[in-house]
C-alpha cells in the first residue's frame, strides 16, 4: 500500500505542476481533474474515504464544470474555431490520459488486494452532516476559501478584459 500512496502522491505533484505550466486554460483544467482524482486516491489510502468521496463528487465533478463555464465565459480573444482545434489535438489529451490510466491501474491493483469490508451500512444525511462539521470541517472550509478566491479572481479578470474592449 505504501507504493500505491507514493504513486498517487507523485501523480498529484506531476498533475499540479502541469496545471501551473499550461498556457491553455482547458489543458490546465484537464490536468486539474487528474490531480483531484489522484488526491482522492491519496486521501482514501490515508484512511479518509469520506474526504476522498467529497473530493471526487464536489471538486472533480461539480467545480470542474464551473471552471469550464468560466473559461467559456471569459472567451480569451481567439476565434472559436482556432481555439477548438487547439483543444482537440491528441497531444493535449495525451498527458492527462496517461496519468489517468496510471490511476486506473492503481485502482484495479488496490481493489484486488483489498480485504472484505464486511456488511455495508447505510449512510444517512445526518452522518454526512456530522462528518462535514466534525473531523473534516477544516478541510472543507479551507477549500471553500480557495475556491472563493479563484471565483473572485476570475470575475476581476473577466471584468477588466471587458472594460478594455
Amino acid at each position: 500500500m505504501h507504493i500505491l500512496a507514493i504513486l498517487s502522491a507523485s501523480i498529484t505533484v506531476v498533475g499540479a505542476i502541469m496545471v501551473i505550466t499550461r498556457s491553455i486554460a482547458v489543458h490546465a483544467v484537464l490536468y486539474l481533474v487528474v490531480t483531484l482524482l489522484s488526491l482522492a486516491s491519496v486521501l482514501s489510502l490515508l484512511g479518509a474515504p469520506f474526504a476522498a468521496a467529497l473530493d471526487v463528487i464536489i471538486y472533480a465533478g461539480a467545480i470542474m464544470v464551473l471552471f469550464v463555464f468560466v473559461i467559456m465565459m471569459l472567451n480569451l480573444g481567439q476565434p472559436d474555431s482556432d481555439r477548438e482545434k487547439e483543444w482537440l489535438r491528441p497531444r493535449a489529451w495525451f498527458g492527462p490520459a496517461v496519468l489517468a490510466a496510471v490511476l486506473c491501474g492503481e485502482l484495479f491493483f488496490g481493489l484486488r488486494d483489498m480485504p472484505d469490508a464486511g456488511p455495508i451500512s447505510m449512510i444517512t444525511p445526518r452522518d454526512v452532516g456530522l462528518m462535514l462539521f466534525g473531523p473534516y470541517v477544516m478541510m472543507v472550509e479551507l477549500v471553500s476559501f480557495l475556491l472563493l478566491a479563484g471565483l473572485v479572481t476570475a470575475f476581476h479578470i473577466g471584468r477588466y478584459r471587458m472594460e478594455d474592449r
